[in-house]
């Protein structure tokens, strides 16, 4: 396989929403889930984000736990994973927290579209990597990735890089943790937007675990992929 083995975690409501209709990050899960959480991303290579979960959240996408921190570090590892975020018109603020908080590499993945002026500021902060003409050309940029020695992908979304990887076939698992809340709303994000698949494309998935957890339930899913 010429790419990293990929996974999707997120947290959603009970129907389906990551966020609310302005976009803003709720708490869904609770301690036991986000402590989950931040073992997935300590063991992972590298942790992938859309550009629209940055603007929308500035996660960090840092290890929290010093144990884990540290254990990377004895492993000879950077203390955090591989940070990128998928951002076809370069538009990554300056003062992300991406930039401001942990260590390791940074890669944001640009399309040959971005300005050339954004480009330019944002490879002083990270590695840029330039595919596609219009879009970031996922497939392209996990080749890239695998040939830099990423094995282990975590997705951290949205909605929209969420469909365009599981669209793509690049995703192989899916840890969805459903809270004890409903948000509603047709224009909150749910968990995959984009353009959605047509009946005879509808991607099937295999449930290889269910485990309560805080006030809510885990599920793990194996992708069946079909492309």
């Amino acid at each position: 396989m010429d790419r990293p083995f990929t996974f999707i975690n997120s947290a959603m409501s009970a129907d389906g929403k990551i966020s609310t209709k302005e976009r803003k990050q709720v708490r869904i899960s609770g301690d036991v889930d986000f402590d989950r959480m931040d073992e997935l991303r300590a063991t992972s290579d590298a942790i992938v984000v859309g550009i629209g979960t940055v603007l929308a959240d500035d996660p960090s996408l840092t290890v929290k736990s010093k144990t884990r921190r540290d254990a990377r570090k004895a492993k000879g590892y950077d203390e955090d994973p591989i940070r990128i975020v998928i951002d076809s018109k370069a538009r990554t603020p300056q003062d992300a927290d991406i930039f401001v908080k942990g260590e390791g590499m940074r890669i944001i993945a640009v399309s040959a579209s971005a300005p050339a002026d954004k480009v330019r500021m944002l490879r002083e902060k990270a590695l840029v990597i330039t595919t596609g003409d219009e879009q970031v050309d996922l497939c392209a940029l996990m080749k890239k990735l695998s040939s830099m020695g990423v094995k282990r992908l975590m997705v951290e979304g949205g909605a929209t890089l969420n469909w365009a990887m599981l669209s793509n076939g690049l995703v192989d698992e899916i840890y969805s943790y459903v809270g004890n809340l409903v948000i509603g709303g047709c224009c909150a994000p749910s968990f995959v937007d984009g353009a959605g698949f047509s009946e005879n494309e509808i991607l099937p998935l295999k449930l290889t675990s269910m485990e309560r957890m805080d006030e809510g339930v885990l599920l793990n899913w194996e992708v069946i992929n079909k492309y």
